[in-house]
């Protein structure tokens, strides 16, 4: 448990060079990012599908993507939405970096896009088609289009990458996960630069209506804007989000020689498990905690050099209060000093995104030096007591940013974003 972190090889630090996002508040970063800062909420009654005879009628949909402004339309035919969201946020990212794609590196070029369910509304269409059109009729794509794999296989196709092209599925932890098994692709020399990130679209009837009945979803339908609301005493459930968010991340040596700007640096992360529930925190936060404090250990830097959480703040009553508690177990006396919020309360919960949405936020604000706000917060909760940046974006010097990311089955990941120095 107190093993020290492995020693760092100056060249092979993971630095991030370029952004993608498609999100509910901006379908482009500058877009995302102003709304972001702005506190612009992205929830709106569901246009997806007729949401009349549901419980629960809101969502944080993406608004006015056109998947053939970024791809074929045939190619776009044969995605599922995720993938698709996914190849646009990748298509922004990569020409962010100026990083040029061929034959001199496409073998040492590597995607990571995980998620948490990946297509699974084409399990959904495929079985409404076999049984009211027969199975002929059944897509013969079907089958690559709902493999949670496929963002990442897409983004590697569309873009001729042969290095490692990798996809976990790790529920809301997914894309933090990607984040921490970028760094470690390019410190182990496995690539020199790694696309990753994560993507999710899971807005269809059967989602709603299961978490609805597990309780999970907030039921503010005549206020949807207000319907996100972490930490704050009033909460009354999540807000389910669909997006897709990318990093190019590369060896710094690799993005010094291309001469790219340098928006931050990966400097460590951490995966740990609760073994608690297949949905519930562990109330103690252990296995958050020990996630936090193994990232803050694997960046080499002490918890009191962190200014910045971007937490998960699902606007849950279980996750807020038990991430806060983990945070102030993992930082001591220097949670108190601690900027901490929660990007949900404007995106909703995007799942397999979650990670990725608060990454692009931690690299933003090491940017720009602007902390996001966590907007709806009205009334404190005793059992959520830190800096949640209420209401309105903060100026603030942020040099160490760390992003926390809890999945059902007790997966927690964390990553530490920092200020590259050179």
């Amino acid at each position: 448990m107190s093993r020290p972190p492995p020693p760092r090889d100056p060249a092979r630090r993971a630095v991030v060079t370029g952004l993608g996002a498609v999100t509910p508040i901006g379908n482009d970063v500058a877009t995302f990012w102003s709304n972001l800062r702005a506190g612009v909420s992205g929830v709106a009654p569901i246009s997806a599908f007729d949401a009349s005879d549901l419980e629960v009628r809101i969502a944080a949909e993406v608004k006015g993507f056109e998947p053939r402004d970024w791809m074929d339309f045939k190619q776009a035919r044969r995605m599922s939405r995720f993938a698709q969201l996914a190849v646009a946020a990748a298509r922004q990212a990569i020409d962010a970096s100026g990083l040029q794609i061929g034959d001199h590196n496409r073998d040492d070029i590597a995607v990571v896009v995980n998620t948490g369910a990946g297509g699974l509304q084409e399990v959904a269409i495929g079985e409404s088609t076999m049984m009211t059109k027969g199975p002929d009729r059944v897509s013969p794509f079907m089958v690559p289009m709902m493999s949670p794999s496929m963002a990442a296989c897409q983004i590697s196709i569309q873009n001729g990458i042969r290095g490692p092209v990798i996809a976990s599925v790790a529920a809301c932890a997914a894309s933090v996960q990607a984040f921490v098994e970028a760094q470690r692709l390019i410190e182990r020399g496995d690539a020199d630069v790694v696309i990753a990130g994560g993507a999710e679209s899971a807005i269809m009837s059967v989602s709603f209506a299961a978490l609805a009945n597990m309780g999970a979803l907030s039921r503010r339908n005549q206020d949807p804007e207000r319907a996100s609301r972490p930490f704050d005493a009033n909460r009354d459930g999540f807000v389910l989000g669909e997006a897709a968010g990318i990093l190019v991340v590369e060896a710094a040596e690799h993005a010094e020689a291309r001469g790219t700007p340098i928006l931050a640096e990966i400097a460590g992360g951490a995966l740990t498990g609760d073994a608690f529930h297949i949905s519930a925190p562990d109330p103690s936060g252990y296995g958050a905690t020990l996630a936090m404090q193994r990232a803050v250990r694997d960046a080499h830097l002490e918890v009191e050099q962190v200014q910045y959480v971007v937490a998960h703040g699902t606007s849950t009553a279980l996750n807020d209060a038990t991430e806060t508690k983990a945070i102030r177990a993992a930082f001591g006396s220097h949670a108190d000093r601690l900027a901490v919020s929660s990007n949900k309360s404007m995106l909703g919960h995007t799942l397999g995104a979650a990670g990725a949405m608060s990454g692009l936020a931690a690299v933003l604000a090491i940017r720009d030096g602007v902390i996001p706000p966590t907007i709806n917060y009205e009334t404190a909760d005793p059992a959520c007591d830190l800096d949640y940046v209420p209401n309105v974006a903060r100026k603030a010097a942020v040099e160490v940013a760390l992003v926390n990311g809890f999945g059902f089955g007790g997966q927690n990941a964390v990553t530490v974003f920092q200020r590259y120095l050179g």
